[in-house]
């Protein structure tokens, strides 16, 4: 047998781990693995006529090549959020270019179907988060045999209790927050934190409850800037430091206003996200007075290897796909639910979006975690 693996979207620490558990596994049970480079955009550029651009997008993985990633982030096969049923004309290949009818966007699914078969794949395993498992799910739908991997330092796939990628995010949120609160109490100032969400607000709630920051700005609810400004000037007050923090999510709204996009949409529909705290700290400065310490910490949440507990998910998940890919069990999705490594049908990713219970775990009127009751809820309350 040879499986097909790839990686899409944005990265996160524990995509080589996973890489790796794959293909150590199928190794030692007589099979082979091709890895994809860049996501779903490696069967968009190989032209199966051209053995250079084979080589170029197309790479044998084994045991040897593979012994050392797993101490490392980021992904060895590079990523992108190229979606071969939605190309726009001007990222057309040029050998598909006569291919490319009126205006755009082009599918080139039948493409990506060619290329498969051209090499003999007989399983495809992409990892990735909603976007790039949205691709996956039309693979399956078109025939191919898929099993997925959820990744996202969001953890909002559906379907799954755990995405590859969210302890390390928060971990790192948490750790940056703490190491902010020697300058910002220095100065005696407020200090906004932006961390990445674009729908859910996970992110933002969870590092704030976790490193015992009083605010926390989510994707879910807009908020009243006047409010929160008289809310961390009480915090300021009430700190024997006199500093105050709050954090934000990328994808967090000001009451009446509507999210910081900028650029043209990717593949995928979705614009670049980013700005909103630096916006919102600079309307807290009106309106305090006080001295403003944004930092927007993006990048940093998914760079570095690892912490042990996404080693260990993503390790479990590579072994998992192998298993399944090996047994037949395809049209699957590994997944951790209620504390146990299991598998769901591929179709749950589209089933739906998970978001914050904003009821049981988020004080709208304070803008704060509000974590009361945690019995009887999944490990990440999520």
């Amino acid at each position: 047998m040879r499986i097909g693996v790839l990686t899409g979207g944005g990265d996160v620490p524990g995509l080589n781990p996973c890489i790796k558990a794959l293909v150590t596994r199928v190794a030692a049970l007589g099979h082979e693995v091709v890895g994809i480079r860049r996501g779903w955009g490696g069967l968009l550029e190989t032209n199966p006529d051209d053995p250079a651009s084979v080589a170029a997008n197309l790479e044998m993985l084994n045991p040897a090549n593979v012994r050392t990633i797993d101490r490392t982030g980021g992904t060895i096969l590079h990523t992108s959020r190229t979606n071969p049923g939605r190309v726009a004309t001007k990222d057309v290949p040029e050998f598909l270019k006569d291919q490319a009818k009126g205006d755009g966007p082009h599918d080139f699914t039948p493409h990506a179907l060619k290329v498969l078969e051209s090499q003999g794949i007989d399983v495809l395993v992409p990892i990735g988060g909603d976007d790039t498992l949205s691709y996956g799910l039309r693979m399956h739908q078109e025939g191919v045999k898929v099993i997925a991997i959820p990744k996202t330092m969001d953890n909002d796939i559906h379907g799954t209790d755990y995405c590859i990628g969210f302890s390390t995010a928060v971990t790192r949120g948490v750790q940056f927050i703490h190491n902010l609160r020697t300058s910002t109490g220095s100065h005696e100032r407020i200090a906004v934190v932006e961390l990445f969400g674009r729908y859910s607000g996970e992110t933002s709630l969870i590092t704030a409850y976790l490193a015992g920051v009083e605010r926390a700005l989510i994707s879910e609810v807009p908020f009243d800037i006047d409010k929160l400004a008289d809310l961390l000037m009480e915090d300021k007050r009430q700190n024997p430091s006199s500093y105050a923090m709050v954090t934000i999510s990328e994808g967090a709204k000001i009451q009446g206003g509507e999210m910081m996009l900028t650029g043209e949409a990717d593949a995928y529909g979705h614009r670049k996200l980013g700005g909103i705290g630096l916006q919102t700290g600079e309307l807290l400065k009106e309106r305090t007075g006080e001295g403003i310490v944004y930092q927007q910490v993006a990048y940093l949440m998914r760079s570095g290897r690892p912490d042990a507990l996404d080693l260990m998910v993503a390790t479990n998940y590579g072994v998992m796909a192998a298993d399944l890919a090996l047994d037949g069990s395809v049209g699957r999705m590994v997944a951790l639910r209620s504390g146990t490594y299991t598998s769901v049908p591929i179709g749950v990713t589209g089933e739906g979006m998970k978001r914050v219970d904003v009821d049981e775990l988020y004080d709208r009127q304070r803008y704060a975690p509000k974590v009361r009751h945690v019995t009887g809820k999944p490990m990440f309350l999520y």
